[in-house]
């Protein structure tokens, strides 16, 4: 019996999603939070466009040619992630979002959670991109 040595490769699916947040730490005073978070620290919050980035690290299966099946990401992007995130305050109306300072920081780690179940071992990098100009990258440390 032969093993064949499978090419490793790093897959990728993008989704995006609007959502509103208000940046705030209860560990901190009125003050303090309005300097450290400046606009995003305001009364009512504000939105942003989010992308979302998952990428699986694989071998490619020789009988498909494929490490996951696209659809299988994108499903699970969005019932995982989307469904719960998509046109909401993070702060108020979403569960998945619920008792954490929705920063990208702790966004990126709680949609990591989310998805991680579902693919496991595969889960290379989740990246999350709050502005052209700023986001993050987890990869479950």
């Amino acid at each position: 019996m032969t093993t064949e040595k499978r090419p490793i490769v790093y897959l990728t699916r993008r989704a995006s999603f609007a959502a509103a947040h208000r940046l705030w730490s209860d560990g901190l005073s009125a003050d303090e939070n309005r300097a450290l978070f400046g606009p995003c620290a305001r009364d009512h919050g504000h939105g942003h466009n989010y992308v979302i980035e998952l990428t699986l690290r694989g071998g490619i299966d020789p009988k498909t040619g494929v490490v996951v099946n696209l659809t299988e990401m994108r499903d699970a992007i969005q019932e995982r992630i989307l469904d719960h995130v998509d046109h909401r305050n993070l702060n108020i109306d979403s569960p998945l979002c619920r008792g954490i300072n929705p920063t990208a920081e702790n966004l990126a780690v709680v949609f990591w959670n989310a998805l991680q179940p579902r693919f496991g071992e595969l889960m290379y990098e989740l990246t999350l991109y709050e502005t052209e100009k700023n986001w993050v990258r987890y990869r479950g440390e």
